[in-house]
Formats: C-alpha cells, sequence, structure tokens
C-alpha cells in the first residue's frame, strides 16, 4: 500500500502497511547482533547456581569451606546473606487478597523445588565455578511435597509456606449478569471439566545477565534481556540499597522472552548482590536444565464449567470453579496467579451471554514459578471455545451453527458482560470467511467418505477476541515516547518498549518515518535502556506496543514535526502551513527547489546565530514527548481452522491444513503480522501434541531435557494459511496487536479437530495435552 500526500507537512512515499524489510534483520542475521553472553568486561567473574534436589526439605545447614579453597573461586553466598544483606521483594501487581511472603535471590530456610537456587558460586570462570558448586556440602531434612490441585487443597497436608495457614493464595469470585435466572430457565445444562498442563516458553534465548557495580563512582548496570527494565531497576535498587538514580538497567539484542522476561528473577537479585558486594562485574548465563527446571512455567490450570443452553443452541449463561497452580513463589511485580480475575472477566469472549460466573482458587505448590506466557489468559479461551464444540454435540448441532447463533453484534450496541465494549469485533465475519477459504461444506462429505475407507479425519475451528490491548487500554499505564532530530539531521525515538524479537525497531520507525515524511532509513529506535528512554512498569507484554507504542510515536512524531516546521517556515520566510516534509527535504508545497534539509533546521535549533534575539522555539533543541492511552481501544479478532488426520497405529496426528482469518485493524507491517501470526500457532501446535513440563505427584520435575521436554520442528509445524480482515477504521490509531492470538486460539482449533476426527470412538477431550499415547486411549486402541 503506497501513497503520496500533499496535504501541508506530509509527503513522500508512505511505508505503514507495505512489507518493509526489518531493520533489525540485517544485525542480526549477519552475526552482529549483541546479547547478553557476548560481553565481556575487564576482571569479569562468572556465576553458577547451586540448586535444590529436593521439591521440599528444611536447609540444617551449608558447608561453603571446601569450594572456597578450589583456586579461582572469589566468592560464594548463600540464603544467609541474601537474608541479612539484602531486603526481600514482593508483587506489585496483585488482586486484593493476595498473600505471599518476600521473596529473596536464594533459599534461605528451606527449599521449596527442585531447582531452587540456594547458593552463587563466584569464580574466574564457569568451570571453576560449576566445579566449585559439586563441593559445597548441604545438610537437607526432607519435607512431604505438593504436587496436585488435591495436596494443595487438603487443609491438612504441608504449607509450602509455613507463616500462612494454608495453600490458598488467593481466592476470588466474578459474577456478571443473569446468572442464575438463565440456569433456572435452560432447556438443557452441559458440564465439562477442561484441563490446562504446564509448559516452558523456552525463548532461543535464556536468561542471563552482567552485574557492573562500580564501587569508586558507586554507580550500578545491570546488561540482561528484560521484558521490563525499569521494574528490574526499581527491584534491584530496592533489593540492594542503591540509590534509583545510579542504578541502570541495559538491554541488548534479546533473544525471546514470550512473557518470561517480563519478571523480575530471583537469580536476578542474587547475581547483582555478588557484583555489589564483591566490586566486579559478574556474569551469568542460564542453561537449557536451568530453564527448564526453574525459569518460569506456565498454564496448569482446571476449570468444572457448566453452560446453561436452549436445545436450538442458544447458550444462555455459563458458570464454573477454576483452580491455577501458581508454584512455589510468586512471580514479581506481575503475580501470575492474578491472572485468574482476567480469565473470568474475558471468559464470555465475543458471545452474548446472559450471565457468566466463576469462583476461582490460586493455590501454591512445590513447583516452579508460574509466569506470564503469550496469552497468559487462555484458559478462557481454549475452555469456552471447547464447551462450545461439546453444546453442539450434545445437541447434534454443527459447531458454526452454534457459534453464529450465539455471536454478540459487533456495532457497539452490546457489550461484554463485564462492560467492555465489544464494538468492531468481526468474529463473524473470520468464522464465515474462514470456513469459505477451508471449503468446509467439501470437507465434511469428503470426510463422511475417508470415514467408511476407516481412516480419522477431522475437522475443528475456534474464534477469539484479543485485548490487543484492548479497551480502556492505557489502564493508567499510558505509552510514553520521546522524538528527537540529531544535529546531523537523523530522527532519534526513544520508546517504553523493550522489543524481543517482535521487529519493534522495524514498526515504530515506519510510524515516525510516515508521519516525519523521511525515509525510514533516517530513523533510530532506541529501547531498553533505563538511562534514556522514559519510565513504565511494563515495557513490552501483553499486546501493548501496536496500538500504545505506535500512537504515542506517531503523535510525538507530529509535535516534533510542527517544531520542525515551525522553524523552517522562520528560514524560508513562510507559513508554516505552506510547508510538506518529502524524503527529508523542508519546501513549500510545488517548489521542490527551494528546500531545506533537516540537518539544516537543526543546526539552526541548537546553534542559533548571535545576532538572534527571540528563539523561534521554546526549546534550544528538536525534542518532542508525548504519551498516548490506547484511545477506543478496539479488539484484535479471528477464527482459525484446523483439519487433521490421525494415524490410529501410531497415535500420531497430521495436520493437514491449517488456516487463519484474522483481523488485527489497520497493519503496520504484513510481514511482521504473518510472523506473530505462524510463530503462535507453532507454540499452540507444540503445546497440544509435544510439549509438558512434567512432574509427579511428590512434585519432582520429569521434564528437564530436550529429551523429555519436546519441541515441534519444521517437520511437525504444517503450513499455515493467513488472511487479513480490515474494517473501516473507528480512530486514528487503528493498529491493534497480534503477539498473543496465535496461541491463544491455536490449541482450541487443533483439539476440536482432533476431538471431531474421534468421535466415532465416543472420545471426550477434556485435557489439552494430546501426545500419542493419549490419543490412542482416546481412541480405545490400547
Amino acid at each position: 500500500m503506497t501513497a503520496l500526500s500533499t496535504a501541508a507537512g506530509i509527503g513522500s512515499t508512505r511505508t505503514v502497511g507495505t512489507a518493509a524489510l526489518r531493520v533489525e534483520d540485517l544485525r542480526i542475521l549477519t552475526g552482529r547482533g549483541r546479547y547478553v553472553d557476548d560481553l565481556k568486561f575487564p576482571g569479569m567473574l562468572h556465576a553458577a547456581f547451586l540448586r535444590s534436589p529436593f521439591a521440599h526439605a528444611r536447609i540444617l545447614s551449608i558447608d561453603v569451606s571446601a569450594a572456597l579453597e578450589l583456586p579461582g573461586v572469589v566468592g560464594i553466598f548463600t540464603g544467609a546473606d541474601m537474608a541479612a544483606r539484602t531486603t526481600g521483594i514482593e508483587p506489585l501487581v496483585a488482586p486484593p487478597g493476595f498473600r505471599s511472603e518476600p521473596v529473596f535471590g536464594l533459599a534461605i530456610d528451606k527449599v521449596r523445588l527442585v531447582g531452587d537456587p540456594v547458593a552463587i558460586v563466584v569464580a574466574d570462570s564457569r568451570y571453576i565455578a560449576e566445579d566449585a558448586c559439586e563441593l559445597i556440602d548441604i545438610d537437607y531434612e526432607q519435607l512431604e511435597a505438593i504436587g496436585t490441585f488435591e495436596q494443595a487443597l487438603d487443609p491438612s497436608g504441608p504449607k509450602v509456606f509455613e507463616s500462612l495457614d494454608s495453600n490458598i493464595m488467593l481466592e476470588m469470585s466474578n459474577s456478571y449478569g443473569e446468572v442464575d435466572e438463565s440456569f433456572a430457565e435452560a432447556e438443557l445444562i452441559v458440564r465439562r471439566t477442561f484441563a490446562q498442563h504446564r509448559v516452558a516458553q523456552v525463548p532461543m534465548e535464556g536468561r542471563g545477565g552482567v552485574s557492573h557495580f562500580d564501587p569508586e563512582s558507586g554507580n550500578f548496570v545491570y546488561y540482561t534481556g528484560t521484558q521490563s527494565p525499569h521494574s528490574l531497576k526499581g527491584y534491584i535498587s530496592q533489593a540492594l540499597g542503591v540509590p534509583l538514580e545510579q542504578t541502570r538497567v541495559v538491554n541488548g539484542d534479546i533473544g525471546g522472552a514470550f512473557g518470561l522476561k517480563i519478571a523480575t528473577h530471583r537469580e536476578d537479585v542474587a547475581l547483582c548482590a555478588a557484583s555489589y558486594w564483591l566490586g566486579r562485574p559478574v556474569k551469568w548465563i542460564e542453561d537449557r536444565n536451568e530453564h527448564l527446571l526453574a525459569s518460569g512455567q506456565a498454564r496448569e490450570e482446571r476449570m468444572e464449567l457448566e453452560a446453561a443452553v436452549n436445545r436450538d443452541g442458544t447458550i444462555l449463561a455459563m458458570r464454573g470453579t477454576m483452580v491455577l497452580d501458581q508454584g512455589a513463589y510468586p512471580a514479581v511485580p506481575f503475580v501470575g496467579g492474578g491472572i485468574v480475575g482476567l480469565i473470568a472477566t474475558m471468559m464470555p469472549g465475543p458471545y452474548a451471554f446472559r450471565g457468566f460466573a466463576m469462583s476461582s482458587q490460586v493455590v501454591a505448590s512445590n513447583k516452579c514459578t508460574y509466569s506470564a506466557y503469550r496469552a497468559p489468559w487462555a484458559m478462557e479461551t481454549w475452555a469456552r471455545e471447547r464447551m462450545i464444540n461439546v453444546i453442539a454435540a450434545e445437541l447434534d448441532l454443527d459447531p458454526a451453527a452454534v457459534r453464529r447463533k450465539n455471536f454478540a453484534a459487533n456495532d457497539g450496541s452490546v457489550s461484554m458482560l463485564s462492560g467492555a465494549t465489544l464494538l468492531d469485533n468481526s468474529c463473524a465475519q473470520t468464522l464465515e470467511r474462514v470456513l469459505e477459504l477451508g471449503e468446509y461444506d467439501r470437507l465434511r462429505t469428503e470426510q463422511a467418505a475417508a470415514r467408511a475407507q476407516g481412516r480419522c479425519v477431522g475437522i475443528g475451528f475456534a474464534t477469539f477476541i484479543e485485548g490487543a490491548p484492548g479497551p480502556a487500554a492505557g489502564r493508567g499505564l499510558n505509552e510514553q515516547s520521546i522524538a528527537r532530530v540529531e544535529p546531523d539531521g537523523q530522527l532519534s525515538i526513544f520508546t517504553t518498549q523493550a522489543p524481543n524479537g517482535q521487529g519493534h525497531e522495524t514498526t515504530l520507525a515506519q510510524i515516525a518515518s510516515d508521519e516525519m515524511g523521511i525515509p525510514i532509513g533516517n530513523v533510530k529506535i532506541y529501547h531498553g535502556d533505563t538511562a534514556d528512554t522514559p519510565y513504565a512498569l511494563i515495557g513490552t507484554g501483553g499486546s501493548r506496543a501496536a496500538t500504545l507504542a505506535s500512537g504515542s510515536v506517531l503523535h510525538s512524531s507530529r509535535k516534533l514535526k510542527a517544531n520542525v516546521l515551525e522553524l523552517a517556515a522562520e528560514m524560508l520566510e513562510a507559513n508554516p502551513s505552506d510547508l510538506v516534509i518529502e524524503d527529508g527535504l523542508i519546501h513549500p508545497i510545488g517548489v521542490p527547489t527551494v528546500h531545506l534539509t533537516l540537518a539544516e533546521v537543526a543546526a539552526r535549533a541548537y546553534a542559533e546565530p548571535a545576532d538572534t534575539s527571540e528563539p523561534v522555539l521554546a526549546e534550544p533543541t528538536l525534542t518532542a514527548e508525548a504519551a498516548y492511552d490506547g484511545g477506543i481501544g478496539s479488539w484484535s479478532a479471528g477464527t482459525h481452522f484446523c483439519h487433521v488426520e490421525i494415524d490410529l497405529q501410531t497415535g500420531q496426528v497430521k495436520i493437514l491444513r491449517y488456516l487463519v482469518v484474522e483481523d488485527c485493524g489497520r497493519m503496520i507491517n504484513p510481514a511482521v503480522v504473518e510472523g506473530q501470526v505462524r510463530g503462535g500457532v507453532a507454540q499452540g501446535v507444540g503445546e497440544v501434541l509435544f510439549e509438558w513440563s512434567a512432574y509427579d505427584d511428590q512434585a519432582n520435575f520429569l521434564a528437564g531435557t530436550f529429551m523429555d521436554y519436546l519441541l515441534p520442528t519444521a517437520s511437525e509445524v504444517p503450513r499455515i494459511d493467513i488472511e487479513h480482515l480490515e474494517n473501516e477504521p473507528n480512530e486514528e490509531v487503528f493498529f491493534r496487536g497480534v503477539g498473543e492470538g496465535g496461541l491463544l486460539i491455536a490449541p482450541a482449533a487443533i483439539t476440536n479437530a482432533i476431538e471431531d476426527a474421534l468421535s466415532p470412538y465416543g472420545a471426550q477431550i477434556n485435557d489439552q495435552y494430546l501426545p500419542p499415547a493419549k490419543i490412542l486411549e482416546l481412541a480405545k486402541v490400547i
């Protein structure tokens, strides 16, 4: 999509809406990316963590004397050091009534999961540090562990935190609309229990950091790869007692995060404390076993759900109970268990239910911390879209017909039961289009013929809305940005975002270059350094960037452009409204031969002639700031369509075709959008068919390597065909996020297809994890 505007102040070729090449890719694909492990400093030491082999045990004693004698070991710190010399950190964002204890960098009195960090060893090399870990002698008293929901809810069982009277960290009830009345009037009540299993985020680059305290200046810098630099900075300052103004967090390139790196981790605190106490830079890079074991895990919810329905397919209401396993320690600053409120709020989705109610519990267990993962509220979408298919089967109706019957209008006349507008949700359109593209009616006919031949084939689809970031987008957390013309005429944009693979250096540059009328190559996006970027509790996360960051950059660039035109008008003796910026040149409309460059205007702004008595601009530099709250904040929406065939000899599921029809408003960069969608779908394939962070009933971890924690490869991820819908914009910033929608809905589409394939065998899919053995069990083969 290319256009040329001759409106005052705007010109040159537009890049928004085009698949502009990603600015980051040349650096990253040619090996010039700069990640945490690339950093080296004079005198840098290396750290390794000694971790608990037990899920739950009291620490009776720790003897580090033999380890300290190993040549090359510089220091060893334990939980006792953390308790005496640091301040515990606590969640900043948690629901009312959430209970927790302060979190320290290392276990103090007892360990609460396999992989709990007990000591940090700092040495001249990682090899020496690892060897020293094996020389530390710890005497444990093993305790009974909590490994299941039933154990966590048993009041007579052991307590993960002995200062609390139970393992229930939070209880919450949400009720909207006419729940009891709807169930009283219903012609049928359908019940089902659904369970999501535990998974890991598995970014290509694990966690890590280089902590660097300079005793001479008192300045502390932590080089890492975090989604929330300013939040991490605050927690480091608090834990160590370093003044906030002398604390700095710096990101380089980040090799993926998927929500895991939005938290401040205990290893961050311990690593920074080691550097602070030793006065030297210290590096730690997480290995893959540590990542799978102790970095963070997601999902693991169980929902008992019932629906009040009429026999024509009308869904009057739903209600249920849910329990979520938060693991041993709460995530900081955003409590993972706090997602239960969002799950309840979002559960009705794009449907016009009369009522919905959910009672939720968050329990502690002796497992890894529950942390954010792409679409952390995904339980609501999976359970709802599964339940709609269950209802269709109970009533002998087509699942498409049940969805059509219950979709809410998208004209603003209907709101979600929780009060949020459903304006511009295009779910009904995406469903009809995906059924058309998938040739649904033809596939149903072919399915009957295939079953007659003994083949096991199924068709599934599911529909979602994604708060991207959704109505009331800012929620008091407006996105800020700074735009500045440098003395050489280049445009610098400083954003609160902390991109970790999404392509923000490209998309935000497209926004700024279009608004300023300059080539995209003349724009540089700065992010991830707390010394330069505006403050934000959240950096990158929650699909905020497409709407909030883009809107902020648009407005800061627009304000800056007005300053540029005002100063250029004075220099050209023209009216600002008569000037245009095209390809970086400022000239009167229709007179390109009379022009100024941005560098010439910048020279005037930064170094005005001595005989100028009054500056044209109030500020001596060409800088503008803006904040954006998300505006109306409507939804991204879509429907995914999955066609599968199952080999009943092996239990293998082959995805024959996967279709996506989505609407994310106006696309800034279609290639980036499609990359996000395909990546999310690939993770959804993994979540259903391959991945499981498995524990036994005593919370022993069983999936510490990629031999046990399986990931889909290019051979297992199908071709993903995508079509985009785009309705008329209802506001200027009509960009919607797509970072979570792919993973949000793919498990529902895939499991619906698998249940459809297995329906002749009476299979009911209640658990999301469907490896070959489970498939054969459902098909009654084993």
